[in-house]
């Protein structure tokens, strides 16, 4: 049996809003990612109504800070309840009107959520990476496209999937290898190559090794054609670990727009 009393325990987290869906006609379960407790399920009553005092604070991508009730532990109901929301930032706001930029933040958040199977568990560098790319996103100082290439491949780092890209993924041959075989794990040499192995563009894998680590000035001046390659690579790299499609990811809108 659960412990007498742990329904009124109370704690604080900051948190990244994944995702909404709506219970009965005036709550919402809410999906979280927080700082502290990794990810989690909320119920939030009464938002939905019109004199709610934070519904607007729940809304997908907001970053809030938050006092739940339930069991941090995670006694008892998986699901706990919002009691109280102050907003730290919601930049949902300013991607609802971009369509290239909302559509990268869902997959962005999808992500996220598939990266961490079990609730609760700590995932701090995670909740990072989501926090800046939600931020990167609603800023438009990159290109949405990549800020999103850039996110996955991160996370994908955090998951242990990283993209072989500056040496062979099967024999460990330092260099930039010409073929790019997903199965095997990124890059690989002549030797290991296998058949059906894609030939990317040195290009290509230079901007895969510049959004890794951050150089936003070799991302920043790539090519269209670059960037879309890449962002195939990428996304077949990271739906073959997932062994499960995001459903998020063939809505991005790839058309390049200016930062």
């Amino acid at each position: 049996m659960p412990a007498a009393g742990y329904r009124r325990q109370l704690y604080r987290d900051d948190a990244v809003v994944l995702r909404v869906q709506k219970l009965g006609e005036s709550d919402r379960i809410v999906t979280l990612l927080t700082r502290r407790h990794g990810r989690l399920r909320a119920v939030a009553r009464g938002v939905r109504r019109t004199n709610s005092r934070f519904g607007a604070r729940l809304e997908p991508f907001g970053h809030i800070d938050l006092q739940l009730a339930g069991s941090p532990e995670g006694v008892g109901s998986s699901l706990h309840s919002v009691s109280q929301v102050e907003a730290v930032a919601l930049y949902g706001k300013n991607l609802l009107g971009d369509y290239p930029r909302y559509t990268a933040a869902s997959a962005i958040c999808e992500t996220a959520e598939r990266l961490t199977p079990v609730e609760r568990e700590p995932a701090l560098r995670l909740f990072q990476l989501t926090l800046g790319a939600v931020k990167a996103l609603s800023s438009g100082e990159h290109a949405g496209t990549l800020v999103l290439d850039a996110y996955l491949l991160r996370a994908m780092a955090f998951a242990g999937w990283a993209p072989a890209v500056a040496e062979c993924a099967v024999c460990g041959t330092p260099g930039q290898h010409a073929a790019f075989a997903v199965p095997a794990g990124g890059s690989v040499c002549p030797d290991c190559r296998p058949p059906g192995a894609a030939h990317p563009s040195p290009a290509t894998l230079g901007l895969m090794s510049a959004l890794t680590s951050g150089d936003w000035t070799v991302a920043d001046a790539s090519e269209a054609e670059v960037r879309r390659e890449c962002s195939g690579l990428v996304a077949a790299h990271l739906q073959w670990h997932m062994e499960r499609a995001l459903r998020s990811l063939p809505l991005v809108d790839r058309r390049e727009l200016n930062p």
